[in-house]
C-alpha cells in the first residue's frame, strides 16, 4: 500500500511538472513574441525589451501555474509577493548576463538559454517555497 502511494505521489510530481512546462511554454511564446514586437517593430533597446517581455510572461505564467499546475487556495497578493522576490534576484541577474552576452551572441539565443535557466528555477521555488504548504488546496 505504502509502495501505492509512492507511485501515486510520484505520478502527480511528473504531472506536475509537465503542466509547469506546457503553462510556462505558453508563457515563453508571449515573451518571445512580445520581445521581438519590442525589439523589431517598436526598435526598443534590448534591456528594455528583455524586461517588458519576462514581465509579461511572468504575470501569464504565474496565474495559470497557481490556478492548474499547484493548484493553490494561498493568498494571491502573498504568493505573488514571494514570486516578486525570486525575480529581484532572478531578473538584475539575467539582465546582466543579457547583456553581457549581447552583441556576441544572438538575442534569440541568449533568450531561449535563459528562459530555460527560468524554466527549472523557477519551478524549484514555486514547489518548494510559493506552494509548499498550499498545493492542491484549490477545489474548483
Amino acid at each position: 500500500m505504502a509502495e501505492n502511494k509512492q507511485q501515486l505521489s510520484r505520478k502527480e510530481n511528473i504531472i506536475q511538472i509537465v503542466k509547469f512546462a506546457l503553462f510556462s511554454s505558453s508563457a515563453g511564446i508571449i515573451q518571445m513574441g512580445s520581445f521581438a514586437l519590442f525589439m523589431e517593430v517598436f526598435k526598443i533597446e534590448h534591456t528594455w525589451s528583455y524586461l517588458l517581455s519576462l514581465v509579461l510572461s511572468v504575470l501569464w505564467n504565474f496565474t495559470f501555474n497557481r490556478k492548474f499546475t499547484f493548484k493553490s487556495a494561498a493568498n494571491v497578493p502573498v504568493a505573488m509577493l514571494k514570486v516578486a522576490l525570486f525575480y529581484c534576484v532572478f531578473t538584475p541577474l539575467s539582465t546582466w548576463w543579457t547583456n553581457a552576452l549581447s552583441g556576441t551572441i544572438n538575442e534569440y539565443v541568449i533568450q531561449i538559454g535563459t528562459m530555460a535557466i527560468n524554466l527549472v528555477t523557477e519551478y524549484l521555488y514555486c514547489r518548494f517555497v510559493v506552494y509548499r504548504n498550499s498545493m492542491n488546496t484549490n477545489k474548483k
